[in-house]
Order: structure tokens, then C-alpha cells, then sequence
């Protein structure tokens, strides 16, 4: 051994914590308390604007998809001014400032809001939404609902500032940790699994603790706590930022001063664009048609292009390998579209029919969305193991068999639901195990397709458009969100009656939603499964 290998050997890294880069470690802090607020957030917003602000079903699953639609596809762009002149690090500055902001303007309630049935005699003068009056002694003819306007304004500003945030934020912090390794780093992979361990940590607590507060105490618990931890992670990241050792800098800086029109320089004109935009994702997320449009155009267009380049640039093989890539991309669609019924009808089936008393304890709705986060922390890494040691036998699935086994997955624990609900209670209500075990089954099948999803992008895809590809990933993914809570509205409820509605049929309605996933998500799955054949000769030799 040379005595410096000696000396290194015996005086450890002083850049490194527990045998990785302190980067590593900053990172970790970072995410984890991003996704705290994300999905701290995600899991308390549709029951809060249909309990508070009295949102029709359709309504709240309708924000929903915009939001999560837009949330997904706007990371394309947030890479992309990173890569070109921000920087990773100033991105995910700025974008950690935005969403401090829109999570603590999320905190924001304004009054609940009030629905005065058809009948009702008004015992007071009444205010509408277009500035008409109804004097008091006056019968209603029809249903009236009182909003606070000003309040809901100020929850679409909060929903765009947090969009555009994790559009600089999301993309970037992934790429510093693979910034910290070089290629040939055996500690990469890892690297990469302590930091998906801090999504699922932060995920994990987020629906566990925010809507625990924002259903017991008050909205505004929930969403303030959400904020809180999003500012925990700006702080940790801005304090952390010296141990990322330079490599999350602009690669150009010399651009960002550059006067664009000799007006602004570059960094401030995109903060400024960055910040007007807020005012068209206000807009855009009230209309989720257009989301839904906009997500349609740009997907064909993209995946269009891509399969037009292997035809006329690809040779034979690369050609094959975009088609098999395209197949793939289409079939997430499907599973994540199944998949993230989780914030969306199973949120809303667990809060009106599932018992959710355990041991004399009440769990909040939303909290059973942590149950994806929890198996997952317990299930990687037997799901990593036991992939290794199908490959030493050479049993290990090839990539299209893991996708079409997870979509199966995602159809069965539907399944589950839909057997669950022949056995309610004696008040009609369904065991909350029904619900863990859809929640299980579902986190199975991510992780047979999840976690070699990426990978499969990076492999199959033509070298030269391979950032191109990845874009088109995240937008079918985007996709997913909308189509999702399209899905959902299937079984959308009119609860405008009262609370007390009809339990036995609340649950035949979700009952048909979730029988109909479930051969969708069984459906789809077979079909994968029987053309996998056809797509690994088109992979070839892609593992």
C-alpha cells in the first residue's frame, strides 16, 4: 500500500459522514422535509375542499387532478433552466422559497362555507356569489351555497406557488446525489437508497402528522405544518449548500449576468417569468380541461417525435428499443392511474365508509395514505433481495413481465376492495384491514414497477434523446394524475342532501368504481403479460 492509500485508509474523509459525501446526508434532510409538505398536503386536499369549502365530489377531484397533473409535468422545465443556466442549487433555492410560501398560504381558511337546502326559510338577509340579496322570510326554491371567495382565491395562488416550486425544486435535489458519485462508485446505488428512504420517511410522517392536525384541530394546522417542515428543509439545504462541493453550481455562470433585451439579466428574468406565471397556474388549475388537453398535446407530440427519430435517425435495434419503451411508457399510465385513486376515491371511501376506529382509536382518512410510505420502507429491501436471488437461479422477470405483474397488482388490491365490501358491519360500514390490504397489494405491485421504470427509460432509450425520453416519462406520469381523478369521479357522490346519506348505497357506488379498476388494472396486466415475448426480442438483450 503507497503511504498516502495509507494515510486515507487511516485519517477518515473529512467530507464524508458514515462512509458517503455530507452532500448526501443534506440532500436526504432536504427531500424528506419536501416531501413532508407535499404529501402532507396532497393527502388533506380533497377532503378539505369538500368538507369545508363544500365541493361537489367532481369539483375536488377535478383540483386535484389539475394540481397533480401540473405537478408532474412542470419538473421537465424546472431541469431543463437548471441544466441550461441556473444551476441545480439556485433551482432548488428558489423553488424552496416558493413553496414555503404557497404551503403557508395554504393556511389560509377563510370562513367554511354553508349550504341552505331547497325549502329552507331564511331567517336572515342572504348574500349570493353575483351580489343579488335574498331578504330574510324568503324560501328557497332550490339548493344555495355560500363561499368564501377571497379565501378560495387565495388557495388557487397557494396551489400555483407550490406547483411552480416543485417544478425548480423536484428535479434538481435527485440530481445533485448522483452529481456526489462518480459513475464508477460502487457507494452510488447506495446513495440513492438512503434518499428514496427520506421520501418515503417524510411521506410517511407527513400523513401520519398534517392530517392528523389539519382533521382534528383545523385545516390550517394541517397545511401550517406542511409550510413548517417546507421551511425546515429551505434552511437545511442553504446551511448544508457548502458540503454539495460546488457541484450544483452553474455549469456557465457567465450566462445568468448576461442583460437579456439590456433590461434584466438572465438569473433575474427567469425569477421574474417563474413568478408571473403564478397568475396563469392560478387560472389553469380552476380548469382542469385544459390541463387535461394540454397533457394529450404534449405527450403524442413528444412520444410522436421520438418514435419518428428512431425510424429515420435509429438503426433497426434502436428503433425496436423506442417501440418497446413507448409500450412501457403507455402501460404506466394505466398503473398510476389506478395507483393514485389513493389521494383521490380511497381517500374520500375511507372518511364515509370504512370503519376507522381501532382499538378505541379513530384513524383520520387521510392518514391510511401512509400506509404506501410504511410498506415501502419495510418491503425495498426484500423486493431488492429477492430480485437478486430469482437472477442467481435465472428466474429474475424481465422488465416487461415486472410491469405487467405490477399492473395486475394494482387491479387486484381494487379486488380486495370490492371483496371487502360484501362484509360490512352491522351500521354498513367495512373493516379498515379491507383497506390496509389494498394498500399493501398496491405498494407491492410499485415496486415491480417503479424502481426499474427509470431505469428501463435510460437503457431502452436512443443515447442521443435519452433527456428527451425521461421527459416524456414524467409526462405520461403527469397524465396518470388527470386520469386518474377522472377515473374517480365515476363514482362521484351528490352529498349536497346531508351528512347522513345512504351508507349502503355510498358503497355501492364505490363498490362499481372498484370493480371496474380492477379489470382494468387485471385487463391490462394480462395483456402485457402476453405480448412480454414480443417486447423482450425487441429489447435485445436489455436486462
Amino acid at each position: 500500500m503507497r503511504n498516502a492509500d495509507l494515510v486515507k485508509a487511516i485519517v477518515p474523509n473529512k467530507d464524508e459522514l458514515f462512509g458517503h459525501p455530507k452532500g448526501l446526508y443534506v440532500c436526504f434532510a432536504t427531500e424528506l422535509w419536501e416531501r413532508f409538505s407535499f404529501y402532507g398536503m396532497k393527502y388533506l386536499l380533497l377532503l378539505y375542499v369538500t368538507k369545508y369549502h363544500l365541493f361537489s365530489d367532481g369539483q375536488g377531484l377535478e383540483i386535484l387532478g389539475s394540481y397533480a397533473g401540473l405537478v408532474y409535468s412542470l419538473p421537465v422545465i424546472g431541469g431543463m433552466l437548471a441544466d441550461r443556466y441556473l444551476g441545480m442549487s439556485k433551482a432548488v433555492i428558489f423553488g424552496g422559497i416558493l413553496l414555503c410560501i404557497g404551503h403557508l398560504l395554504m393556511a389560509v381558511e377563510g370562513h367554511q362555507a354553508v349550504r341552505y337546502l331547497a325549502g329552507t326559510v331564511l331567517t336572515t338577509d342572504l348574500s349570493l356569489a353575483d351580489g343579488s340579496m335574498l331578504v330574510a322570510g324568503t324560501i328557497l326554491a332550490e339548493t344555495v351555497k355560500i363561499q368564501d371567495l377571497a379565501a378560495l382565491n387565495i388557495f388557487y395562488l397557494a396551489l400555483s406557488f407550490i406547483v411552480v416550486g416543485v417544478g425548480f425544486l423536484k428535479p434538481n435535489i435527485s440530481t445533485i446525489v448522483g452529481q456526489l458519485y462518480n459513475k464508477e462508485d460502487p457507494r452510488r446505488e447506495s446513495g440513492f437508497t438512503i434518499f428514496y428512504m427520506g421520501i418515503n420517511l417524510g411521506s410517511f410522517a407527513a400523513t401520519i402528522i398534517c392530517v392528523y392536525l389539519g382533521e382534528t384541530f383545523g385545516w390550517g394546522y394541517g397545511f401550517g405544518a406542511a409550510g413548517i417542515g417546507m421551511l425546515f428543509g429551505l434552511i437545511t439545504f442553504i446551511k448544508g449548500r457548502k458540503y454539495l462541493k460546488g457541484l450544483a453550481e452553474p455549469a456557465k455562470p457567465e450566462l445568468l449576468t448576461e442583460k437579456v433585451f439590456g433590461l434584466l439579466n438572465r438569473e433575474h428574468l427567469i425569477y421574474l417569468l417563474a413568478i408571473l406565471s403564478l397568475s396563469f397556474f392560478w387560472l389553469v388549475i380552476q380548469h382542469e380541461p385544459l390541463v387535461f388537453a394540454a397533457q394529450q398535446v404534449l405527450l403524442v407530440l413528444s412520444g410522436g417525435g421520438l418514435v419518428a427519430y428512431a425510424i429515420f435517425k435509429g438503426s433497426k435495434e434502436e428503433m425496436q428499443q423506442m417501440f418497446v419503451l413507448m409500450v412501457l411508457i403507455g402501460s404506466t399510465i394505466v398503473f398510476w392511474a389506478l395507483f393514485e385513486q389513493a389521494a383521490g376515491s380511497m381517500t374520500l371511501y375511507a372518511d364515509r365508509v370504512i370503519d376507522r376506529n381501532i382499538a378505541g382509536i379513530e384513524i383520520s382518512a387521510g392518514q391510511f395514505g401512509s400506509l404506501n410510505a410504511g410498506f415501502i420502507i419495510l418491503l425495498a429491501l426484500p423486493f431488492a433481495a429477492l430480485w437478486i436471488w430469482l437472477d442467481k437461479y435465472q428466474l429474475n422477470p424481465n422488465i416487461p413481465v415486472k410491469f405487467a405483474l405490477g399492473i395486475i397488482q394494482a387491479g387486484l388490491g381494487f379486488g380486495v376492495l370490492v371483496i371487502g365490501a360484501q362484509y360490512p358491519n352491522e351500521v354498513g360500514k367495512i373493516s379498515l384491514w379491507w383497506l390496509v390490504l389494498a394498500y399493501l397489494i398496491h405498494t407491492t405491485g410499485e415496486l415491480c414497477l417503479s424502481p426499474v421504470g427509470l431505469s428501463a427509460v435510460t437503457k431502452l432509450a436512443i443515447h442521443r434523446v435519452v433527456g428527451l425520453s425521461m421527459g416524456v416519462w414524467f409526462l405520461a406520469t403527469a397524465l396518470s394524475e388527470t386520469v386518474a381523478m377522472r377515473l374517480g369521479k365515476l363514482a362521484a357522490i351528490d352529498n349536497q342532501g346531508s351528512d347522513a346519506s345512504n351508507i349502503t348505497e355510498t358503497v355501492a357506488t364505490y363498490t362499481q368504481l372498484f370493480e371496474f379498476l380492477m379489470w382494468v388494472g387485471i385487463g391490462t396486466g394480462i395483456l402485457l403479460l402476453l405480448i412480454s415475448p414480443i417486447l423482450k426480442r425487441g429489447m435485445h438483450g436489455i436486462h
